[in-house]
């Protein structure tokens, strides 16, 4: 896991920028709170308002990233307001978390933005819990809330913008429907249902704590789609808990929420949050637990036990959530899978066709982009296989199929990399048997998504780089035939 970690190609340093800025960020917000004169509980909501603004905003083009950030602000002060007013009343505080929890999951039928408002209303939410929000502070945190956004609206498309060089990908949906068959409506019934469980039974654990279970519950919905993807984020979460503890005793008990060393350790943490995302949830929810220490210490109240009882309630909402996926309206793992490896098929195509193109003569013809949507469809095609391939999957066969359909989908995309890569070389030249082979791409294609059997082509070394690279896509596409297609005859892995 270390070497995954920390060895993994970051093209384009795009990680290291993202938990850069967010550092500089983050620093710059909580630092301003300060100079406004704000306490210690705004600049912490400030720094937490910032880090959300930098971490969960990812539409797919600069202007919509800037339209989303302007309205955190919009969704998330009444929700603050709403948990502070209701502070002393419990009834009412928890039935109106419960409402925040299913609205915020099913704002994500509304893309990234939805996706976006909805977990910042949840944080809001969860920040008055963990800070005891009361209503005679809330002119300050508000106050908070909007500096520190405007701060980190800056940093991200002012003084630090790299995305404007990146190419634009379209940001991967999860399969529609109507009503219940809808994914976004059968998770946020879960996720009410999984919070109420964690609700109940973490205030039963800890009644000041409880909203650790709740918040527990929530993250296992973000970014997951199926009931395997839930269930494996929520094992994951609960590591990452327990291996984020085992750090916090060493570094954050000793420093006591003293200034120098606790700014250092908030740094390094919201660093590995922000670098270690993409990569693993597990060293994510690592470096989370040591910033809620950390954040605990400044407050006064870190103590081994208060730990302890955190890794105790995160393992109530991962219960809460596994509970709900597997007996509320489950969604299984195979639609999931087919709908994204569907998708990243046909996307391999296109991907081609922009290539040839491109060797065409085509001016207008970019298969960059293309190849950065592909990108995205792969991560979403590992999530939703994870559970197929994690160590205790108890079928090999499925698991060895698994492994088999991700490893030939990245040969797809090497050498689809690689033939942009021909593609943009203007000295390169366009011949008849370019087209041909990308025309066996698309019946490769064609034929793959829609359970057909595929006609071996001539896979023979050829000497041009574009062709090279045209084979050894039609090649990984024909090898892809068999683990796509299970004992059953069903048509992907996942069925």
């Amino acid at each position: 896991m270390l070497k995954r970690v920390f060895m993994a190609p970051d093209p384009g340093r795009v990680r290291l920028r993202f938990a850069a800025r967010a550092v500089l960020g983050i620093a710059a917000a909580v630092a301003l709170c300060g100079l406004a004169g704000h306490s210690l509980p705004g600049a912490v909501t400030g720094g937490l308002a910032a880090l959300l603004a930098l971490f969960t905003v990812t539409d797919a083009t600069v202007r919509e990233q800037a339209v989303t950030t302007a309205l955190l602000p919009a969704v998330g002060l009444p929700v603050l307001a709403a948990a502070a007013v209701l502070h002393d009343q419990p009834v009412a505080r928890d039935l109106t978390f419960l409402a925040v929890v299913g609205l915020g999951v099913y704002a994500r039928r509304w893309g990234p933005r939805g996706h976006s408002l909805g977990v910042f209303a949840f944080m809001t939410y969860f920040v008055a819990q963990f800070l005891h929000t009361t209503p005679g502070q809330l002119p300050e945190i508000c106050a908070a809330v909007l500096l520190s956004v405007l701060t980190a609206a800056v940093t991200r498309f002012g003084l630090w913008c790299y995305e404007r060089r990146l190419p634009p990908a379209v940001a991967p949906a999860p399969p529609e429907g109507r009503g219940l068959a809808r994914i976004t409506t059968r998770q946020a019934v879960q996720a009410t249902a999984g919070a109420g469980f964690a609700l109940l039974v973490g205030q039963l654990v800890s009644g000041e704590r409880w909203y650790w279970a709740v918040g527990a519950t929530w993250w296992a919905f973000v970014n997951t789609t199926s009931r395997g993807e839930t269930l494996v984020r929520g094992f994951r979460r609960v590591l990452g808990t327990v291996l984020g503890v085992a750090l916090a005793l060493g570094v954050a008990l000793p420093a006591h929420g003293a200034a120098l060393p606790t700014a250092v350790i908030v740094a390094v943490s919201v660093f590995g949050i922000f670098y270690t995302a993409a990569l693993s949830y597990t060293w994510m929810m690592l470096w989370v637990t040591v910033l809620a220490a950390m954040l605990y210490g400044l407050l006064g109240v870190l103590t081994p036990g208060l730990l302890a009882l955190r890794l105790a309630e995160t393992g109530v909402g991962a219960l809460g959530a596994a509970l709900a996926v597997v007996f509320v309206l489950p969604v299984t793992t195979h639609s999931v899978t087919d709908h994204w490896i569907r998708r990243a098929l046909r996307c391999v195509h296109a991907c081609t066709a922009e290539a040839a193109a491109r060797l065409a003569g085509s001016e207008g013809a970019d298969p960059e982009p293309r190849i950065a949507e592909l990108e995205q469809l792969l991560a979403r095609v590992r999530l939703s296989v994870a559970p197929l391939v994690h160590p205790l999957h108890p079928v090999l066969g499925r698991k060895r199929r698994a492994r088999r359909v991700l490893a030939l989908l990245d040969d797809c995309a090497r050498e689809l990399r690689g033939l942009a890569a021909v593609a943009a070389d203007p000295e390169a030249s366009h011949d008849a048997r370019l087209a041909a082979a990308c025309r066996r791409v698309e019946t490769a294609v064609e034929a793959l998504t829609e359970g057909r059997d595929i006609t071996s082509g001539d896979h023979r070394a050829a000497p041009e780089p574009a062709l090279a690279h045209l084979h050894g896509l039609e090649r990984a596409l024909a090898e892809l035939a068999a683990p796509l297609r299970a004992p059953s005859g069903s048509p992907l892995v996942g069925a």
